[in-house]
C-alpha cells in the first residue's frame, strides 16, 4: 500500500492575472465559474463553468478578462507540502480539504471527475465504492451518513469518502442538491460505473440520482 494525500483547493484567479504554471501530477480541475485555457506540453483546452480535465503533465492556466473560480485536486506524496498557487501572486488559494489515501500499487488506477445531481429530496442509498475520493457541494444541501456519523454539507463544504465504508446520502427537500467529486479507482472500471449497493433491496430499487462524468484518465502514482 502506498501512502498519498488529495488535496482539494479553491482557487480565485482574477481577471487579466498573470499566467499560472501547475507542475506535473494527478490532477483534475473543475471550473465553478468564470472560464480560462489550459494549455500543456501536447495540447491546449478551453474550459467553460462547470466543465472539467483531468491530467497529470504540467499546466498554464490562462485567464481572460473575468474572475475564475477553480476546484482543483491534487494526488501527492505525504511529504508534499501543500500546493496553492504560488507562481501567480495576484491569485487566491484556499485548501479546503486533504486526506490521507492508501492505493495498492498492485494495481494501477485511473483519476475520475464527475458530477453527481439530485431532485428536492432525492437519497443515495446505502452503497460503497470501489476507490476513495473527496467531494463538495456545489448547491443544495446533503447529508453523508458513515461510520455511525452524519454531517451536512452546504455549497462550498467538502468531505471524503472512504470507499469501502458504506455511505447513506440524502439530500433536503427544499431544492435540487449538486455535487463534483474527484476520485480514485481501479483502471479495468473505465468507462464503468464505480458503485455497489450495500442491501440487495436497494440495488433493485428505482435510483434518484444521476451522473455526469467530465473526464478521467489513467494516472501514475506519485
Amino acid at each position: 500500500m502506498s501512502e498519498l494525500l488529495l488535496r482539494l483547493h479553491e482557487d480565485h484567479l482574477p481577471a487579466g492575472c498573470p499566467p499560472v504554471y501547475l507542475p506535473s501530477g494527478p490532477r483534475a480541475l473543475y471550473v465553478r465559474s468564470g472560464g480560462l485555457s489550459i494549455e500543456s506540453p501536447h495540447d491546449s483546452q478551453a474550459l467553460d463553468p462547470a466543465q472539467a480535465r483531468v491530467s497529470q503533465q504540467a499546466l498554464t492556466l490562462l485567464n481572460g478578462d473575468q474572475d475564475t473560480v477553480l476546484w482543483r485536486w491534487d494526488l501527492t506524496d505525504s511529504a508534499h507540502p501543500a500546493a496553492a498557487l504560488p507562481s501567480a501572486p495576484a491569485t487566491r488559494s484556499e485548501l479546503k480539504l486533504e486526506a490521507p489515501i492508501s492505493l495498492d500499487r498492485r494495481f494501477e488506477w485511473l483519476m475520475r471527475c464527475d458530477r453527481v445531481d439530485f431532485p428536492k429530496g432525492g437519497v443515495a442509498l446505502t452503497h460503497v465504492h470501489q476507490g476513495p475520493g473527496i467531494r463538495i457541494c456545489d448547491y443544495g444541501l446533503i447529508s453523508i451518513e458513515t461510520l455511525g456519523n452524519s454531517h451536512q454539507h452546504p455549497p462550498g463544504s467538502a468531505w471524503f469518502e472512504l470507499g469501502h465504508a458504506p455511505v447513506l446520502a440524502p439530500t433536503t427537500d427544499a431544492e435540487e442538491t449538486r455535487f463534483i467529486r474527484c476520485f480514485l479507482l481501479p483502471r479495468q472500471l473505465k468507462g464503468r460505473s464505480s458503485i455497489r449497493y450495500v442491501r440487495p433491496e436497494d440495488a433493485a430499487a428505482q435510483k434518484t440520482q444521476r451522473y455526469k462524468v467530465f473526464a478521467e484518465r489513467y494516472i501514475d502514482l506519485p
